[in-house]
């Protein structure tokens, strides 16, 4: 079983930064593929950022340039630095973690709101 939690998420005013934490459980960290989604209100949870299997990393349109996503394996922890935040970027942010050696599993944490005032 694995456990996310997340954290650092908050208020902000337009332009100003953010840097969500994600704490892995469990000794998978390492081998698995990390990443954000977000969810904002009455729309379909997405894609912000992750790290593919392979190590690289991939961003939505929307966030590149402003965002970026690492890691520190021996936290066990996955970043989200935000800057030059916009409104539309206010939503709930989720880790995820896909295992493709321990059966494809996919494991969210349970989210933590980030808001952006105008």
């Amino acid at each position: 079983q694995v456990q996310l939690v997340e954290s650092g998420g908050g208020l902000v005013q337009a332009g100003g930064s953010l840097r969500l934490s994600c704490a892995a459980s469990g000794s998978i960290f390492s081998s698995a593929a990390m990443g954000w989604y977000r969810q904002a209100p009455g729309k379909q949870r997405e894609l912000v950022a992750t790290f593919t299997t392979g190590g690289s990393t991939n961003y939505a349109d929307s966030v590149k340039g402003r965002f970026t996503i690492s890691r520190d394996n021996a936290k066990n922890t996955v970043y989200l630095q935000m800057i030059s935040l916009k409104p539309e970027d206010t939503a709930v942010y989720y880790c995820h973690a896909f295992l493709p050696l321990y059966g494809n599993m996919n494991y969210w944490g349970r989210g933590t709101q980030v808001t952006v005032s105008s």
